[in-house]
């Protein structure tokens, strides 16, 4: 845990000073008084300036931040981290160049990495964080050649009359294919297998 012992004049100017050399909100901090001002003799000598702790509250976004940063930085990549905030969830999007050894086959170094990255926040934060994490918009791309294949697997099944199953994906990217192919007036989805190797089949109505 983070702590700095600040002083003042007053016991608010002693946090005021040590909010200000963290450059955080008050709501960020617990303060503990160490010791209380005092005028000294005949309120001219010997005066003590009031002293505090300062406690820096655990942030899961910044220490998930944190951790991207010392991983990437041990990987040797220059990668900028910009954070998003949204109704269900944080998104952290990394950009720089050489993010392809990031993203990894089909997104499952990124995957394992957003999962690392979720468990770090949430040891440090007070409610349960969901935290998704991209590099140059490739989860959107990666969407889109889900819902083309899904298009394509279903028109296969109608014209063979034949179930069609897709190699094992992440629970995430299933349910892409589900959401894409549910209005289908033909034909219906259902996932079969154990995690890892689960999949999904693709079949007649």
């Amino acid at each position: 845990m983070k702590k700095l012992v600040s002083s003042g004049k007053t016991v608010e100017e002693a946090v005021r000073n040590g909010l200000n050399e963290w450059g955080v909100g008050r709501d960020r901090v617990n303060v503990t008084v160490v010791e209380q001002p005092s005028k000294g003799l005949f309120g001219l000598f010997g005066g003590k300036d009031a002293k505090v702790e300062l406690e820096l509250k655990p942030d899961g976004a910044e220490e998930a931040v944190e951790f991207l940063r010392s991983v990437t930085d041990a990987m040797g990549l220059r990668v900028g981290i910009e954070r998003q905030e949204g109704r269900e969830c944080l998104l952290l999007n990394l950009t720089g160049a050489e993010l392809g050894i990031l993203i990894g086959r089909r997104g499952q170094t990124l995957d394992a990495l957003q999962y690392l990255t979720n468990i770090v926040a949430n040891r440090h934060s007070d409610k349960h964080l969901r935290i998704v994490l991209d590099a140059e918009q490739f989860r959107e791309r990666r969407k889109r050649t889900l819902e083309e294949l899904s298009a394509r697997m279903a028109q296969r099944v109608v014209r063979t009359r034949k179930e069609v199953v897709l190699e094992p994906m992440s629970s995430q990217e299933r349910k892409i294919i589900h959401a894409s192919l549910q209005s289908h007036p033909l034909v219906k989805t259902y996932s079969q297998g154990d995690e890892p190797n689960r999949c999904i089949v693709i079949a007649l109505k």
